[in-house]
């Protein structure tokens, strides 16, 4: 669920003139899976740009406490949701904790880093939400340890239906800062692509598997 279309809209344009977002249709991306994508997002670039930061912290903080409510402490999901996590709890005068992806295979072995009692209820912070699976399995971490997780916070959502369906599954409340469909309009706004280029786009978030494959086969 998105948080505010106007700071949908806003934080849009923010990304795509920091470059945190990039757009390219006719040179598509290479993702880790190998798949093909039209869209590029690294949301650490933000933390680079003061005013940027600031006001995604700020965003954050409105929408735990409009959507969420009180928590008793605040985890970032590792990498990404690390600072932004951190940045959010100062805000908040709240203890921080990130969740790894998997347990370490040294040490004490622990998933979850910082001190989190059993029975705390959490707010999770995520930079970006593609598939979801990632950003699941630190949910289920801190469930594991005895954690009530009231909610999850995001910079940016690919909106793919896969992870609607996941959190929906997984019974965890999601709000995102932004969007796809919010970063297109601010890209056509801004000039930036055209109306050939947001339509084709738009097909790749309704099916991005095919889109792929056909961007591959072309190649």
């Amino acid at each position: 669920m998105h948080f505010d279309q106007e700071t949908a809209l806003e934080l849009g344009r923010f990304l795509l003139q920091v470059k945190a977002v990039k757009l390219n249709d006719k040179e598509p991306f290479t993702w880790a899976s190998g798949r093909k994508s039209p869209i590029y997002c690294d949301n650490r670039v933000t933390l680079s740009h003061p005013a940027v930061r600031t006001f995604i912290r700020q965003q954050f903080v409105k929408a735990i406490e409009a959507k969420i409510g009180m928590v008793d402490a605040v985890a970032g999901v590792a990498t990404g949701g690390i600072p932004q996590g951190a940045l959010v709890a100062q805000e908040m005068n709240l203890p921080f904790v990130y969740v790894r992806s998997e347990a370490k295979n040294h040490g004490m072995g622990q998933q979850i880093e910082g001190e989190l009692r059993p029975g705390s209820s959490v707010v999770v912070v995520e930079d970006l939400i593609s598939t979801g699976g990632s950003s699941l399995k630190a949910v289920a971490a801190l469930r594991e340890a005895g954690c009530t997780v009231k909610g999850m916070v995001a910079i940016f959502s690919y909106e793919l239906a896969v992870a609607e369906k996941a959190f929906a599954e997984a019974k965890v409340p999601l709000y995102t800062l932004s969007h796809y469909n919010a970063l297109l309009e601010a890209a056509l706004n801004m000039g930036i692509l055209s109306q050939d280029e947001i339509a084709s786009l738009a097909r790749w978030r309704e099916n991005p598997e095919k889109w792929s494959e056909e961007r591959m086969g072309a190649c």
